[in-house]
């Protein structure tokens, strides 16, 4: 099992960049070994109707409740080699951890629910809020997630860049990607090519930030409200492209839960590492929820 302290030990040498390769490397991840093992779908966000009902208007008193948001990469075996093999969870591992967290009395929610129910009072689906997001764009996130969510009546977040691994090399497909909205999914994104942010000028800052959320919009007809950050570096100058953009929100790298009294650009996430066990995920999560606040910058 993992505990709270090797996992965050894991987590702070986390943020590299490297290139894509035919074995499915993750690229946000530093070079670690793996850890010792310790009702109907949702609508997608095309088939929300233009004028919210009064049930999605909300209360109008906001929420108060937080929520743990999950960070996951490949579901899949690390094949030999992998430089990253610590992002890699086991597809059976991956379906008992979602089993665990069910009877845990937890559902999953999207990023845009969930900010509905935070800023609105939007009622959320009964039990305790947990989101479940996966990072770059892997065909494993379809071909293995997304069975077990839909078993579960799950929706889950897809923080996708637009220039991501391509099918070849395995990465999802269009095809794919319009399968996990038809399925509820939250389409959300990291951005052009996950670079790192802090390191890039007004021109390309907003290339990155603003310009792929319209591509996005305009091919697979969803809002995408929710940004990325590319190996969880920020800064103001990306918190401040990111609200020009108009995302209602960016997710780091950060562990912890999300608070509705935190700053919705600085959302803290919980990294799901190879080898922890459906126990000591609900173990990690309980032991993460009063983690102190995101700082104002990270990885600059």
């Amino acid at each position: 099992m993992l505990t709270l302290g090797l996992v965050l030990a894991l987590i702070a040498g986390c943020g590299s960049q490297a290139p894509y390769a035919t074995h499915q490397a993750p690229h946000d991840y530093q070079r670690i070994a793996p850890p010792t093992a310790g009702g109907a779908p949702p609508r997608s966000q095309a088939q929300l109707p233009a004028t919210p009902s009064a049930q999605d208007r909300g209360s109008g008193r906001p929420g108060m409740t937080p929520a743990p948001v999950l960070m996951y990469h490949v579901i899949a075996p690390p094949p030999a080699g992998a430089p990253f093999p610590g992002l890699y969870v086991d597809p059976d591992r991956f379906a008992s951890q979602m089993q665990a967290l069910a009877q845990a009395g937890y559902h999953a929610v999207t990023l845009d629910q969930l900010g509905a129910y935070w800023r609105r009072g939007v009622a959320l689906p009964p039990g305790k809020p947990v989101v479940i997001t996966f990072d770059n764009g892997y065909n494993s996130q379809a071909a293995q997630a997304l069975p077990v969510l839909r078993a579960l009546h799950w929706p889950a977040v897809l923080n996708i860049q637009l220039t991501g691994l391509p099918p070849s090399q395995g990465g999802l497909t269009g095809t794919q990607v319009q399968a996990m909205l038809a399925s509820g999914w939250e389409l959300d994104t990291q951005g052009l090519s996950h670079a790192d942010l802090v390191t890039l000028g007004p021109t390309e800052l907003h290339a990155q930030v603003a310009a792929v959320r319209i591509t996005l919009q305009q091919r697979y007809h969803v809002a995408v409200n929710w940004f990325c950050y590319p190996s969880g570096h920020y800064d103001p100058a990306v918190i401040a492209a990111v609200k020009a953009a108009g995302y209602a929100g960016s997710t780091t790298t950060i562990p912890g839960w999300g608070q509705p009294s935190q700053d919705p650009y600085r959302l803290e996430r919980l990294r799901v590492l190879r080898g922890i066990t459906p126990g000591g995920l609900l173990d990690f999560i309980a032991q993460t929820r009063h983690a102190p606040a995101p700082p104002p910058a990270y990885g600059s």
